[in-house]
């Protein structure tokens, strides 16, 4: 591993400065989801005013260990009986979060000017590592689809939680978040054997394995009754500034500007599928009797790991918007590319150019 120079550790303890300051201003301001969207904003800011920007490679691994670890937390038995009893509610809403991705791509295709297949596989939103892989199998424009991706995932982060706060009260149900007592003196065990948990599916080549290998280990801890110890709300904090940071670096004045069609057809069509996305939320939370805040942010068009600490954060019955996301993610492996030949092919029924 090469051994970064001085300079790139100088900007990278610059930005982290940078994100921390924006992460506690938005705290002071009461900004939901204060920390994440305070430090990306800043990093980004900084980024724009042509200041060179850098987070270290450990940053979103190191947030998605800690966010993990207290996310698998939340699956007790009875919320495992319960979101079983919700996978066709699940189900449905993934489909529907596939349709809607569709829906809106050719909108997509028609501001930024590219092929619809392309548009449409920077559309649904499967999360940025999937649909990159996805559309690199398919032969598609891999930096195409992570830009629009990327910036689908950075709107939903700022608009989303400061909705949902200010529309949508949250209930309590069976999957409200019950708080584990933190044990400072066995914290460290819990990490060591979450971390160990991330390594193994690493080994396995499972993606985001720096989530899904702590929420497996903190899970069979909860199912076994011995959680250890809950994560203090102060590493929760910090795992949002790491998860700004790292966010925030992602987009700069030069990326924007070099595909500004990309980005305008990103920010048209994310109003778009976030539109369809909460509909489809709304629609599953009354047909099913689940949660509508739950639902809303089970659907919602961004990533996982910043719909989960989100969920997390607003205590939006975590467990189910993980259930909803991870179902979606499942269905857009299985059914991405049959349901694109489909829409295709309706495609070329209906005369459209493609």
């Amino acid at each position: 591993m090469p051994v970064p120079s001085a300079r790139l550790v100088a900007t990278q303890a610059r930005t982290l400065a940078v994100a921390i300051l924006g992460g506690y201003v938005a705290h002071l301001l009461h900004v939901p989801l204060a920390w994440m969207i305070g430090a990306m904003v800043a990093v980004a800011a900084v980024a724009f005013a042509g200041r060179d920007v850098a987070a270290i490679a450990l940053a979103r691994p190191v947030a998605m260990l800690v966010l993990g670890t207290a996310l698998g937390q939340t699956y007790t038995p009875p919320v495992l009986r319960a979101l079983a009893g919700s996978l066709p509610a699940l189900i449905v809403a993934g489909l529907g979060s596939i349709l809607a991705g569709a829906a809106s791509s050719r909108m997509t295709a028609r501001i930024a000017g590219i092929d619809t297949k392309t548009a449409y596989y920077a559309s649904v939103p499967g999360g940025i590592i999937l649909m990159v892989m996805l559309a690199a199998r398919a032969g598609l424009s891999v930096p195409t689809v992570t830009l629009i991706q990327t910036l689908r995932m950075v709107l939903v982060v700022l608009t989303f939680p400061p909705l949902l706060v200010a529309f949508v009260k949250p209930g309590v149900d069976v999957f409200s978040l019950v708080p584990v007592p933190v044990a400072w003196a066995v914290l460290p065990l819990l990490f060591a054997a979450t971390t160990a948990g991330a390594f193994v599916l690493r080994r396995f080549g499972i993606a985001n394995a720096w989530m899904f290998g702590p929420v497996c280990v903190s899970l069979v801890l909860a199912l076994l009754d011995r959680p250890l110890s809950g994560v203090p709300g102060v590493l929760i904090d910090a795992a949002q500034v790491l998860m700004g940071w790292s966010l925030g670096t992602r987009i700069n004045r030069e990326l924007i500007l070099r595909s500004r069609p990309l980005a305008i057809a990103s920010v048209a069509a994310t109003g778009l599928l976030s539109l369809l996305s909460v509909l489809v939320g709304i629609v599953v939370a009354v047909a099913f009797g689940l949660p509508v805040a739950a639902a809303i942010l089970g659907t919602a068009p961004g990533g996982l790991p910043e719909m989960a600490i989100t969920a997390k954060v607003l205590n939006l019955g975590v467990p189910l918007v993980l259930g909803f996301h991870l179902v979606r993610i499942f269905l857009c492996n299985l059914f991405v590319e049959p349901l694109y030949r489909v829409y295709a092919w309706a495609e070329r029924k209906l005369g459209l150019p493609s």
